[in-house]
This record gives C-alpha cells, structure tokens and sequence, in this order.
C-alpha cells in the first residue's frame, strides 16, 4: 500500500517562535497592564496600535533575554508570534521607533513614577502580595554618550477611539527631567555618567512597588526619608521601611517619626562604634537564625527611642578577624621600615630626635614603640672642629588595647528600629527583616544583566531614558510576580520540580522556568493554528501560574 505525503506550500505554513513569552504576556494581562496605560495616557483615533500595546511589546522584547536594541525593535518581532502575543492586529512593522518614542516621550509627561505606582500596586493586590514590610535602596545605572534635552511638546487626544465627539487636542508640556552626571558609582565605573534608580520592593517575593528616578549625583541619605513618607501615605498598608544605613541620619528619623522602620546604623556615629568595640561577649545569645548572635539596648538617638540590635556574624566575624591578621603584619612591617629609615636621620638635638620618633609613632594603627635609644654621634670637620649629631633607633610591639577592640568589633553590626514591642517584632525578626533587605539587591542586579535589553543605556535625552528605565522596572515587576506565583503554588501544593543541578526545588528561578519553555513555537498550517514541541512538564508549570498564561499556550478549537 502506498503512503501519500501532502506536500505543503511555503505560503501555507507560516512558524513563530512563543517560547517563554507566553508566560510573559499572560503575567502582563493579569495585571491589566495595557488598559492602565491605555486609560492615563489615551488612545487616539486610527492609531494602528495602542500605547499600552506598545509597552507590553517592549516588555515582551525586554524579558525575551535578547540583546536586540530598540532601533532594531521590528526585526526582532519578525520571528516573534507578535500577533498571538502582543494583540490582534498588531504587526511588527508597527512598532517601530517612532511609535516607541512617541509612546515614551507621553509616559514621561503623564508622569513615570506615578504610572509604575499604579500599575505596581494593583498587580500587588491581584497577586495578594503582602506590604507588610517594604525594603528601600538605590543604585545607578550608567550611560553613554550625550544627552541633550530634546523633549517636543506631545499632543494628547482628549477623545477615546471610537468617540463620535469632536477631539480637543491637549498641549502638555513636559515635567523636568533628571540630570544625567558624574556621581559616586556603585558599578565602579566613574568615568560614566549616570542617573539613580530608587527602588522599594515588598518583603513578599521581592516585587517593585514605587520606582523612582533622580539625578546622578544624588546622595541617598538626602531623599531616602521623603520616599519613605511619600510612600506609606499612597499604600493602605503600615508598612515596616527597611533600608540600609542612609535612611539613618538625624532629619530622616524626625520625618519618620509616624512611620514604622528598620535600617542599619553607620558606625560614623560615635555612640555606635563604643558599643559593638566594647560589647562583651557574654551579652550576645544565640540567634533562630544560624550562625549569628545578638544583644539588644534601648537608646535614644535624634530624640526618638529606638531599639539597637548589635548582630554578630559567625563567618563574618572568622573573615574580619583574617583580614585582621593581615592588616597587623602588613602594619608591623611597614612600621620596622619607617623606623630603619627614620635611624639613619641625624637630628641636631636629642629632643629633635625624639620627636620625629614621636610623630611617626602617631601614624602606628596596631603598634607601640617598645623601646628606643638615642645615640650621639661627633664628626670631626678639616678644621678640626667637632660637630653632634643624634641618631634614634626603636623597636616595636602590638598595642593589645587597639587590637582588642578591632577584634571584639569584628563580624559586629547594628541595626535599629523604632518599633519597641517584641511582641510586634522580636530579635530575630528585626534580623530576618534586614537580610531580607536583598530584595531591592537582586531587583537591581536584575535590571543591570548583561543578557537585559537596558543593560548600557544608548538613548539620546534623559526624557526617554527615564521612560525606558521605568518599563524596565515593569519588567522587573512581570518577572518577579511570576517566580512568585510559581513559588507559592508549589509550596502550597508542596509540589517540586528540578533545578540545574536535577536537584527537586519549590523555590525555582524564572529565568530557569524560561529555559523550560524554549522551543515553543506557534505553526499555522492552512490558517489553523498548532502549538508545537508541548509536554507533561510544561503542562505541569503552565497551571502554576495564572488562567491568563494558559491562552498563549493552549489554542481554542
């Protein structure tokens, strides 16, 4: 019996590449992300797509971990189901960089911060994230090239698409932009100019709530406590602020007094250096927490009562105390050069001699002068006159008293709260809090990948950098909303599934989850629609996450 092979046209088989971006798009529609935007900023009449279609294709393009920058922008959604991810109609010929910088230029007058404020906390109450603490930190992202401020006045429609009334065009001139300059660069690049990213993030899953964009060159002690104000009277919530030690200076801690927070204190505060170098060791207890110890004083500082937890770290203490080490023979020897060196000077006077050995003694961290001698030495000149010179030589030895208190400082820290109840937060959760202070760590590391589209910042005016930088804490958003969500069902169906390593794990990265999802592909084949390369541990994922997710993944017949 012959078998037939139905040989098909090029024209009738069309394939797309989905892979991961399913999940993406379907994260995007449970926040309802496109009409947000659509509803702040409009949509106006006959445009071929819509400003909230725009930005879900550029988080799409962010989260798709390709280096495609944004004047490429079409060419990358070419292979792309742009249709079946972005919305129907939408072509990829449409997004070009017009569209994109029109789109951006009217985020940036709409107001960057408020529309992430917006679209992040409506995604924190559909996905029932928890506020209960809130973590507060800044990092910069560097630039390059020059930045002119090129901003036109866009015109907004005043009438939806589909309004039969009459438009009014509106003329809103934009609001000002941050300044793109040198300042201290936490990349250790400060050759770049930069902007700062300012960022809180929930203690639940690590999602971005407020985003907020400023100037290169400022200093994070400066703001931090506006942010944090302005922040707890948007939210419901009375949130627990936790930030490092530049929300703790003395004007921050009085803006905050009808705040809740927690932050580490700089040991430039004298108060703060006496009491971790002079702590004894018999006060700490041991933490829940392994490997630490802590010890706990109510203090008054900038006038507020606070509870001062001093944290002591085992591996950080056993890694100061090492460092110690080498600091003390680095020194002591250092320390024997100067002294042979200083013994070969010859000083007028024994008293002169004397002091240089006392004004060298004085530059010595870890040691002490032991002992010296001053010895007099005559030189007898042609005229047979003589003439007295001194010469000093000492040795020296550890001052134990500096070194103890090096040593009993070491792996030691403190963190402060204002929050006095133990009942309302122990010891251990003042620790837990702080470590948990990554959060914004990882948000930003995310942000900085090399594999993100963001990741050196080309654009030409400060405006549009600041759109860009905002969709990529949307994209932080998407992605740290899905991991969550995996995360959590998996822990509540106590369900696994292997990591890199084939190890079972229920706190698996996305990016991990993306690998899985690789290879997907949407095939038309005579205009019916197939998803290709399907299997039993993608199905299993896929009802992990939301019912928006399963669109992408399973066709309608």
């Amino acid at each position: 019996m012959e078998t037939s092979v139905v040989q098909l046209k090029p024209q009738e088989m069309e394939i797309q590449n989905i892979d991961h971006l399913g999940i993406v798009a379907g994260i995007i529609d449970s926040i309802g992300l496109v009409e947000i935007i659509n509803e702040l900023i409009g949509v106006e009449i006959g445009e071929k797509v819509s400003p909230g279609h725009v930005v879900k294709a550029m988080i799409l393009n962010g989260l798709g971990f390709v280096s495609k920058p944004l004047y490429m922008f079409p060419k990358y959604f070419e292979t792309v189901a742009c249709e079946h991810l972005v919305g129907t109609g939408v072509k990829p010929e449409y997004l070009n960089d017009d569209k994109l910088g029109r789109v951006m230029d009217k985020l940036f007058i709409k107001g960057l911060d408020t529309i992430f404020f917006l679209i992040a906390l409506k995604a924190a109450q559909k996905f029932g994230v928890s506020l209960s603490s809130s973590h507060l930190d800044s990092s910069s992202m560097h630039v390059h090239g020059q930045y002119n401020t090129s901003l036109p006045e866009v015109i907004f429609e005043n009438q939806q698409a589909g309004n039969t009334q009459e438009s009014e065009e509106l003329v809103v001139k934009s609001p000002k932009e941050i300044t793109i300059t040198y300042g201290y660069s936490r990349d250790h690049r400060p050759d770049l100019k930069q902007f700062i990213i300012e960022l809180i993030c929930s203690g639940d899953g690590d999602i971005p709530i407020l985003l907020k964009l400023a100037s290169g060159n400022q200093a994070d002690s400066s703001c931090f406590g506006q942010i944090a104000v302005e922040y707890q009277k948007q939210i419901e919530v009375n949130s627990l602020i936790v930030a490092d030690s530049a929300l703790y200076t003395e004007s921050n801690l009085k803006l905050m007094s009808d705040l809740r927070w927690l932050c580490r204190v700089p040991l430039t505060i004298k108060a703060a250096q006496s009491l971790i170098s002079t702590l004894p060791e018999s006060e700490f207890i041991d933490s829940n927490l392994s490997g630490y110890k802590l010890a706990s004083t109510t203090v008054n500082y900038a006038g507020i009562e606070q509870r001062w937890l001093v944290v002591q770290s085992q591996e950080r203490r056993e890694s100061d105390l090492r460092k110690l080490s080498q600091k003390i023979t680095k020194a002591e020897l250092k320390a024997i050069q100067e002294l042979k060196k200083l013994s070969k000077e010859q000083f007028a006077c024994e008293v002169d001699a004397i002091k240089a050995l006392s004004k060298l003694s004085k530059q010595f961290k870890y040691h002490q002068i032991h002992s010296s001698k001053v010895t007099e030495i005559k030189s007898n000149l042609k005229d047979s006159s003589a003439v007295t010179s001194y010469q000093i030589s000492a040795t020296v030895s550890q001052n134990e008293s500096k070194i103890n208190t090096e040593v009993l400082s070491a792996g030691r820290f403190i963190i402060a709260t204002n929050v006095l109840d133990l009942n309302e937060l122990s010891n251990d959760s003042m620790l837990s809090e702080y470590k948990a202070q990554q959060s914004c760590e990882r948000g930003f590391a995310f942000l900085k990948d090399p594999l993100f589209f963001a990741d050196s910042i080309f654009l030409k005016s400060p405006e549009r950098i600041e759109s860009l930088a905002m969709i990529m804490g949307l994209c932080l958003l998407v992605y740290t909303l899905a991991q969550r969500q995996i995360r959590t069902a998996l822990r509540k169906s106590k369900s696994t599934i292997n990591n890199q390593l084939g190890k079972p794990t229920d706190r698996p990265t996305l990016r991990w989850i993306f690998q899985w999802f690789q290879s997907i592909h949407l095939v038309k084949i005579n205009n019916e629609k197939h998803i290709s390369n399907w299997n039993q541990q993608r199905d299993f994922i896929l009802n992990l996450l939301p019912d928006d997710c399963l669109a992408y993944y399973r066709l309608a017949t």
